[in-house]
Order: structure tokens, then C-alpha cells, then sequence
């Protein structure tokens, strides 16, 4: 299952239910379907960005952030604002961002678990994207020049 489903079937489950911890949730998600590891479901809360809210008894559980918080997908609303440009070779991406935005822009390309990447090296405003193999390239290219809102 892709990861826009697992996403939403976690919404899902945290809206009609109270799990206290990863364990919980995850057995739920296995429940349908989806068996991921503890890594892949941290990932996975930390960009629903839930939070722990504790009931009457005071006992904490997992909940969707306030209605109110920016729902646009975290990579497409850092490469808004921080996205200089790219430019590749082979099977390697150089991205350029604005002085401070390369970790958290590389960060979001790898929660984004794009098969055609290997993973990513950021240092201030710089990030080498890895690709698995060169023929990626223009695809990976075009895609974050998509999300950044650059037209073709």
C-alpha cells in the first residue's frame, strides 16, 4: 500500500480511536493492512505532526493537530519558501535552498519515500539527492521544480 493511504488510515484511526503509544497504533494499522516498522510510523507521526493529548483520567493518547494548522504537505510548503533551484548529473542531484532551509527540505525529500531516491546529504543550503539510478534524474527534477511551484 502507497504511502498516501497508510497516512490517511492513521487520520482515520486517530480519529475514531485513543492509542497510547507507537505499539498500539501499529497493531492497528496491521489490523488493516498496513504492516510498517516503528521507524516508518514515527516518521509517519511526526509529519501528521500528532500530538499526545491526555483524556479525563489523564492518561495521554495520540490526536490530530488543531483543524486550524496549515494542512498543505510539508515538502511543497518548505520548497515554496526555501527552493533556489537544482541541477544533476548521473545519479546525483545538487539542490540549492535558501541559507538554513537544506536540512528540513532534505529531511521532508526523505519522509517523502520516493523509490527513485537513496537518500540525501544536507548541509546548509545545499543537499545532494542520491538516486538509485541516473535514469531518475529528470523525473526527480521535474518533480520538486513541481512542488516548488516552478512551471516547466
Amino acid at each position: 500500500m502507497n504511502k498516501h493511504a497508510r497516512l490517511a488510515a492513521i487520520r482515520e484511526l486517530v480519529r475514531e480511536g485513543r492509542y497510547a503509544n507507537q505499539e498500539e497504533l501499529r497493531e492497528a494499522l496491521a489490523g488493516r493492512n498496513f504492516d510498517i516498522t516503528q521507524a516508518t510510523l514515527s516518521r509517519d507521526i511526526r509529519e501528521l505532526r500528532l500530538i499526545k493529548v491526555p483524556d479525563a483520567d489523564g492518561r495521554a493518547y495520540y490526536s490530530l493537530p488543531p483543524e486550524t494548522w496549515d494542512q498543505t504537505p510539508r515538502l511543497e510548503r518548505l520548497l515554496s519558501t526555501l527552493y533556489v533551484g537544482a541541477e544533476g548529473t548521473g545519479n546525483l542531484l545538487v539542490v540549492k535552498t535558501l541559507t538554513g532551509g537544506a536540512q528540513p527540505v532534505a529531511l521532508a525529500i526523505d519522509w517523502e519515500e520516493w523509490p527513485e531516491v537513496l537518500g540525501t546529504i544536507a548541509g546548509d543550503d545545499t543537499i545532494l539527492v542520491i538516486l538509485r539510478d541516473a535514469a531518475h534524474l529528470k523525473t526527480i527534477q521535474q518533480r520538486i521544480d513541481e512542488l516548488a511551484g516552478i512551471p516547466d
